[in-house]
Order: structure tokens, then sequence, then C-alpha cells
């Protein structure tokens, strides 16, 4: 794909004659790919805000129960993992129907934010089962309220976890297209809606060009969050 974005024919293919920035030029000028790129930064963040919020509470509250209604909390909220995406965007579509939330941006950051989910309910769940509870007990002990304690002891323990968390939840809603497909028209338009479009329309190089910025952008993320861990255990 990075080879066929540097192209410097008009069609895609490898380049010919030399490489060339023009499509990755018509990428940044071009007001519609812009736009996709906004779209799906900002569908993006809150969904991630989301998902981070909800997916690290109940990953704690399921760890400090442990006991059978835990566990059936934390399965349903590993749920969209294990659902095919196109039976839940049907079951999307048809919700969205009723509560008109059909190609709208609220409706697309709910629906990613709920597909986003098991990835930081399991790398928050991750960094719990190496905390030490002997900690929660002391600040307990010492006159901190549970809120007291999960701001100041449990979430600072588990920042690793939470920061992975997040990073996997905005690159899963970065890179979304099926749900999309089915609950989004005009009105909202990410950059995995404008690369199928692309595809299906005009096979234009500056679909490679923009494939490229997102994986670029994807492992720029990852290497951030390898990064990141070492770095805060220390």
């Amino acid at each position: 794909v990075l080879p066929v974005s540097l192209t410097d024919t008009r069609y895609l293919g490898l380049p010919e004659n030399g490489l060339s920035l023009m499509h990755w030029n018509a990428m940044v000028t071009s007001q519609r790919s812009l736009q996709a790129l906004w779209e799906s930064a900002v569908i993006g963040a809150a969904a991630t805000v989301i998902a981070l919020v909800c997916g690290t509470a109940c990953a704690i509250g399921s760890w400090r129960l442990s006991n059978r209604w835990a566990d059936t909390a934390r399965l349903v909220m590993l749920a969209p993992l294990i659902l095919p995406p196109i039976i839940y965007a049907l079951g999307l579509y048809r919700v969205y129907v009723t509560f008109e939330l059909l190609d709208t941006r609220l409706g697309v950051i709910i629906a990613h934010a709920v597909t986003a989910l098991p990835y930081v309910v399991i790398t928050v769940s991750a960094s719990l089962a190496n905390f030490d509870i002997k900690l929660e007990q002391a600040a307990r002990s010492l006159g901190a309220t549970l809120p007291q304690t999960v701001r100041r002891v449990i979430l600072p323990a588990i920042t690793p976890g939470v920061l992975s968390g997040a990073i996997f939840a905005f690159v899963h809603s970065w890179d979304e297209l099926v749900v999309t497909l089915f609950i989004a028209g005009r009105d909202v338009f990410t950059m995995p809606r404008l690369m199928w479009d692309g595809i299906n329309e005009s096979l234009d190089p500056m679909i490679a060009a923009v494939a490229s910025a997102m994986m670029l952008l994807s492992l720029a993320l990852f290497a951030i969050n390898a990064a990141i861990k070492p770095k805060t255990e220390r």
C-alpha cells in the first residue's frame, strides 16, 4: 500500500519513473478527506472517553466484587468481541430507527464506544491482576473512602492498562467500517468510509495514501503504548 501511495501515475500501481508525493498532497488538500479525517478524530476521541470510563469502572468493580455477578457483567462487556459486526450493525440499525439516531454523530459515537469497551476491560483487568490488594487495604485502614482509594491508589497503579485500553479503543474506532456503513449516511463521513467509497467508485491512488496514513498512525499509537508501559512500571 505504501509504495502505491507514492506512485507517480494517475492510477493504482507501483511507481514507474520515481516516487511522488502528489497523492499525499491531494489527500491533505482535499476538503473531503480533511473533513473525513476530522470526523474520524472527533468520533474516535469521544468513543474512547466513553469506553474508557465505562470499561475501567466495570473492570475495577468486577475485580473488587469477584463473584458470579461480576463475572457475568464482565462477560456482557466482552460480548461485542464475540458478536459478528454484521449482526451488531443490523440490530443497531433497528434500534436507531426507533430513537432517530441514524446518520448522526452521536449515534456513531455510541456504536463505536460499545464495540471498544472490551479492549478497555481486557487491558485494565490485566493490570488489576498484578495489583497488590494490600495497598487498597492499607488505604482503607488509614481512613480513605472507597472513591479516594480508587482515585489515589488503584488508578495510579493500573495507569499502563488504562492507557493501553484508550489506545486500543481509539484505533478500533479509527478503523471501524461495517457498523458505520449501516448507521451513517451523508452527514457522518469517516476515513474508512472515504476509502470504501474510493475503492468502489474511482480507484483513486489517493486512497492508498489515506490507507498508509491510517496505518502509520496506528503503528505510532502502538509504539507509544509499548514505550509507556516500561516507563510507567519503573
